[in-house]
């Protein structure tokens, strides 16, 4: 009996490497199924000692296999092993990696997503004699273990919700997070909250956490890694990968795959080595920290050494972020660095105030830094010295206006606030007694009817400049074609047909019988929405690149900066409207489909950068986004916690951030950066969501509504908090900026 089960685990090794291989032939595997198969007839005359001898050998000879099959893998080899049935779990990970742990948050399919598991966990360690219990908090999506209700590790909304809500409890008790991300990505849904809304909110909070992150990645599929995955420190599994789309997905949009065609092989193969997924490639971008290294072909439940390897990774990195920030820590940081197991080693992972503020900080720092290669700065010497200068004299005139003077002067003023309103009580007084006697003797007091009118009368408007409109500036194209536009609701609405130029000049692009807003060009959103002659581009020669060498990409991006005179997708400015000086970042459709990559996410921090130094109100005008550039991998998608970290700043600092979207937004810029906005608003006729129609129906075979992304549905579920028709945003806009920002347009 014990024979026949070595020779099935055998067979079941040899198919599970034909599993990852893709049914890719390999002689050598052939030819050793077919010896397994015989051993039975051959070596039956053989004792039973003989006959393990023998299948040592096999075995043996099966783990050389292995290994050498394990140095010849593709990137697209490495999907299908973090994909496969047999890959360790996080439970398999809660049980060889902790001491103890209890799950939280429900329990299997008793739970708000049984794809996100939490769990309290305790990480025991010895000084001697005495114990150390530390605790930890463990998040993570979870494929195995009741497989049927996990949804493949694909989590909804309210699953990241529910890790976001655990994430805050162990800040509330100043423990660490370990995050173990193994998802293909979140699930498209747009039920409230929302799949791009909750995680624009999760990254937007993990920024803020003030305990020690550490991510350990197996899968790492777009969004949906980043909804757990920005932390202090990133492990990868040597095996893993971690992606912007999966090569599947690339292969689609590459192929332009419609309906239910399927990409070519070769097709996926080529993607998924072009976007640079493997952890190799996504250390060698200092994308992620170290790798764990897993045994040949990916572990497996069974491989209890490596546990105890992830053991080891796991609290040396929480050591080394705590000791990071932490105040007396020279000789266990000098053991740290010259010796690799440190189990004597003990570090404390609960921090003071002023380590915590380190912390954020440095988090900060290190995001940053991330994706400086991964776009082209074409500014000559003397623009970037000209930008040098200019911010350092923005940043002391910054500091001496509002880090010296503007205090000084708000406690002068409270002081004489203070002042004024304990004299009225007594002034106050006195006043009332003067207005009683008089009345008596029938005098009116000057003044009454003034403060009467303020009280009850209607308020006045100061005469402000009129908007520009195109006679003064940029005229649409669509107005110089000699035709009647059909409003898409003629049908339902009965609006009629609209000659071109007077739909898109005095109609600035909305049907009169029913509001629909037609498609406009982002030019004229920069001469209708500001005040003429205001707009002063910045950044404008950082420029999108192709950091992965995808192939046939550089043209591509040749082809889009000639049609379109820009340099990427976005393009960032100051402006005034009504005389408020603002700073403006825009997302241009035209270019790439506004899609972002690592020259948009540089250029839109930098943006936030100057709007904070110039203390303006910052605008996020949204002609229309596609997502994260697919071609640029990771170094795109990393532009999702960059940015997000870039605007948290920015907003702590006392910024007014608003965000615009119009035509179409989609994916990982609303999912993030955007998303994480107070104030989001909408132009009528906008759609808006995590993923679009297509993608939806291949992920998850649903059909969906045609109104399903439609601005109203966004705005019935919180997402945005106003849908405003294109002829009033210049109006609302400016509302909005004296309304929520206040008087100095600028919080605090």
């Amino acid at each position: 009996m014990n024979i026949e089960k070595k020779l099935k685990g055998l067979l079941e090794r040899v198919s599970y490497a034909r599993d990852i291989l893709g049914g890719a032939p390999r002689p050598e595997l052939d030819a050793f199924t077919t010896e397994i198969s015989e051993f039975s007839k051959k070596n039956s005359d053989l004792s039973e000692e003989l006959k393990n001898r023998a299948l040592d050998s096999l075995d043996a000879r099966l783990i050389a296999m292995e290994s050498a099959i394990d140095t010849q893998l593709t990137a697209m080899d490495k999907v299908r092993i973090v994909r496969h049935p047999q890959r360790a779990c996080l439970k398999d990970i809660l049980e060889n990696v902790y001491d103890n742990y209890t799950e939280i948050g429900g329990q299997d399919e008793h739970s708000i997503d049984p794809g996100m598991l939490i769990a309290r966990a305790y990480i025991t360690r010895r000084r001697g004699k005495k114990i150390i219990n530390q605790p930890v908090m463990v998040v993570g999506q979870e494929k195995g273990h009741g497989e049927e209700f996990r949804n493949g590790g694909s989590i909804k909304p309210w699953g990241n919700s529910k890790a976001l809500k655990y994430m805050k409890v162990a800040a509330r008790e100043q423990i660490p997070i370990h995050a173990y991300v193994n998802t293909p990505g979140s699930y498209p849904v747009e039920d409230f909250p929302g799949a791009a809304q909750q995680i624009a909110e999760n990254i937007y909070e993990m920024a803020g956490l003030p305990v020690p992150i550490i991510a350990i990645f197996s899968e790492g599929g777009s969004g949906g890694a980043e909804a757990i995955g920005m932390a202090d420190k990133r492990l990868m599994l040597s095996h893993g990968y971690y992606s912007v789309i999966s090569p599947e997905g690339a292969a689609a949009i590459e192929g332009r795959i419609r309906g239910s065609q399927r990409a070519p092989v070769e097709l996926i193969e080529s993607c998924a080595l072009a976007q640079r997924i493997t952890a190799q490639d996504n250390l060698k971008n200092g994308y992620i920290d170290e790798i764990i290294e897993e045994p040949p072909l990916g572990v497996r439940a069974d491989h209890f050494d490596f546990y105890k390897q992830v053991r080891e990774q796991i609290v040396r990195a929480t050591d080394e972020v705590s000791l990071g920030v932490r105040g007396v820590r020279l000789f266990r940081a000098m053991a740290m660095r010259h010796f690799k197991r440190h189990t004597d080693i003990i570090v404390r992972w609960s921090l003071n105030e002023t380590a915590r503020e380190r912390l954020i900080a440095k988090r900060f720092k290190k995001y940053r830094k991330l994706a400086q290669h991964a776009y082209k700065d074409n500014r000559s010497l003397m623009d970037k010295l000209t930008a040098t200068s200019s911010g350092i004299v923005s940043n002391t005139s910054s500091l001496l206006m509002y880090g010296l003077v503007k205090p000084f002067r708000q406690r002068i003023g409270r002081i004489v606030e203070e002042a004024t309103d304990e004299i009225h009580v007594v002034t106050g007084k006195v006043d009332s007694i003067v207005k009683t006697a008089l009345k008596k003797v029938g005098i009116k007091a000057e003044g009454d009817k003034q403060k009467e009118m303020e009280l009850t009368g209607l308020s006045t408007t100061q005469a402000t400049e009129p908007a520009v409109t195109s006679d003064n500036g940029y005229i649409s194209p669509q107005a110089n074609i000699d035709r009647e536009v059909t409003c898409p609701h003629a049908s339902k609405r009965g609006c009629l047909d609209i000659w071109a130029k007077d739909l898109f000049t005095d109609f600035a692009g909305v049907c009169p019988h029913c509001g629909y807003n037609f498609p406009m060009e982002y030019q004229w959103y920069l001469h209708n929405l500001f005040d003429k002659g205001s707009l002063r581009e910045f950044n404008r020669d950082i420029a999108a690149g192709n950091p992965t060498k995808f192939p046939n990409f550089e043209a591509r991006l040749d082809a889009a900066k000639e049609k379109t005179g820009l340099q990427s997708s976005c393009m960032t400015f100051n402006a005034s409207l009504e005389g408020i000086n603002v700073t403006c970042a825009t997302l241009i459709a035209n270019f790439r489909g506004g899609s972002v990559g690592a020259a948009e996410g540089e250029k839109f921090i930098r943006a936030l950068e100057l709007a904070q130094t110039k203390h303006q109100p910052f605008l996020a005008y949204v002609h229309g986004t596609a997502g994260i550039r697919i071609q640029e991998g990771v170094n795109g998608l990393i532009q999702m916690p960059r940015c997000t970290m870039a605007v948290r700043k920015y907003i702590e600092e006392g910024g007014l951030y608003i965000v615009l979207y119009d035509t179409n937004s989609y994916a990982g810029p609303v999912a993030s950066f955007l998303g994480c906005s107070p104030y989001q608003y909408a132009v009528r006729s906008s759609r808006l969501g995590f993923a679009g129609p297509g993608v939806i129906k291949e992920t998850t075979g649903i059909e969906i509504p045609p109104d399903y992304h439609n601005c109203y549905k966004g705005l019935s579920r919180g997402h945005i908090q106003g849908v405003w028709s294109r002829k009033d945003i210049r109006k609302n806009l400016h509302q909005a900026f004296l309304t929520i920002g206040g008087r100095n347009l600028y919080y605090r």
